[in-house]
């Protein structure tokens, strides 16, 4: 039997997800982008947790909950860098610093005035 669409029959993708039958596009799930990430409570205390997934095997360690400006979110992350002595970034309100420094940051963020607290195993 002939195939008359140019559809290549592909239901799912590894790296593209589910895929519409007629033109073969990604299928939306109706949820934005930002709405897949998941939030922090917003209860003033600062969680510092470490994570490897998506990364290689390479850990960092994770601060979420600092309601911060964005510029003041670039300024701790650069002290909290240096004071560790390795690379990091922000990326949506979340201070990745590369490396597993949970209690050196713990120690460093109570003696800036933060409510910490450790997260995750």
């Amino acid at each position: 039997m002939k195939r008359t669409d140019t559809s290549n029959g592909l239901v799912y993708s590894t790296d593209r997800g589910f895929l519409d039958q007629d033109s073969g596009k990604q299928k939306s799930d109706g949820r934005s982008r930002s709405a897949q990430v998941p939030t922090s409570p917003k209860d003033g205390i600062v969680r510092i947790s470490r994570e490897t997934k998506g990364r290689k095997g390479a850990g960092v360690t994770l601060l979420r909950g600092l309601d911060l400006a964005p510029e003041q979110l670039k300024g701790l992350a650069g002290q909290l860098k240096q004071r560790c002595g390795s690379g990091g970034t922000v990326k949506d309100g979340v201070i990745e610093i590369q490396g597993d420094h949970r209690q050196l940051l713990l120690a460093e963020l109570a003696k800036q005035g933060f409510k910490v607290k450790l997260a995750g195993g």
